[in-house]
């Protein structure tokens, strides 16, 4: 049953992220009154990129062709650490909370290393404002960390995440909870770099956070890029959920399909914020962030009573 179960873990992880992309889009489609893009959309332009050419510039070295490598590897590794619904993770040990996060720091490196390696003002600008904001998004992170573990007694992810459907949520616990879903949906659309925080879909230098640092990647590594992406958003998707929707049932089956509904409900609302919300200005971004930090720096305060 383990074997089982770590196969369907794994064939989520790398088939569905490009499904949530196809759903946000959809919804902010039919928000704004269009038809918009098919659903499959990014599978389909993903096989294209990967068809085509790639064009690399003479002033780059190795970082630049390794690091959508680099990247999709972290996330992937990371995404291995994560349970989906209530069933255990394939990988994990005491203290894998530390790696987690370090495995998206991995990823933030080359990523931004390869923007700087093309020597672009414009990628670095973009460079600069991905490590800044992860300074803000990262406490958050590690302080929601805090209130599970208070909460489970381990430093382990897999019983960590599955606290909420194992421990009694009354009083300061479901408090606590709630507070920690609301900073980590704003941890999720930081570090996707979705709306309020950035707009995906923009092509405006001077305003773009991670679209600008891949403006040089063609062909297959682009497609690694996006692709990655997609992974990094059904990781910290499926982190969000359990905290904002655990839910169990006796059947497996039924587990594995309300995982799946679940994840493209957070891309409807990740859709729905888009479309109900503008980009926020840039030196509003930290103070989001921080407090999302403080949402969760409180949840840990409720959980020390």
């Amino acid at each position: 049953m383990t074997v089982i179960t770590d196969f369907i873990h794994l064939l989520l992880l790398l088939l569905m992220p490009p499904l949530l992309l196809g759903v946000i889009n959809k919804t902010k489609a039919l928000f704004a009154g269009r038809v918009g893009p098919p659903l499959l959309q990014p599978y389909y332009d993903l096989i294209r990129l990967m068809r085509k050419g790639m064009v690399l510039s003479t002033t780059t070295t190795w970082v630049f062709r390794a690091a959508p490598l680099v990247t999709l590897a972290a996330v992937v590794l990371a995404g291995l650490f994560v349970p989906l619904g209530p069933f255990a993770a394939p990988l994990g040990f005491t203290g894998d909370l530390v790696l987690f996060a370090y495995l998206f720091g991995l990823a933030r490196f080359f990523t931004t290393t390869a923007a700087l390696d093309t020597g672009s003002p414009f990628e670095g600008m973009g460079a600069a404002r991905e490590v800044t904001f992860a300074c803000f998004s990262e406490p958050a992170l590690f302080l929601a960390f805090l209130v599970l573990a208070k909460l489970s007694g381990t430093l382990s992810l897999t019983p960590m995440l599955h606290a909420p459907l194992t421990v009694p949520l009354f009083g300061l616990p479901l408090a606590s909870l709630v507070l920690v879903a609301a900073g980590l949906f704003v941890v999720l659309l930081a570090e996707n770099s979705r709306i309020p925080i950035d707009d995906p879909n923009t092509h405006l230098e001077l305003t773009m956070i991670h679209e600008v640092m891949v403006l040089d990647h063609s062909g297959p590594l682009f497609g690694l890029i996006l692709y990655g992406a997609a992974v990094k958003l059904f990781v910290l998707s499926a982190l969000v959920l359990h905290v904002l929707v655990p839910v169990q049932t006796g059947w497996a089956a039924v587990n594995w399909l309300l995982f799946v509904v679940e994840m493209l409900g957070v891309a409807v609302a990740i859709g729905v914020v888009e479309s109900a919300m503008a980009r926020l200005q840039l030196r509003h971004v930290p103070t989001l962030l921080v407090a999302a930090s403080l949402l969760c720096g409180f949840g840990f305060l409720l959980m020390l009573r």
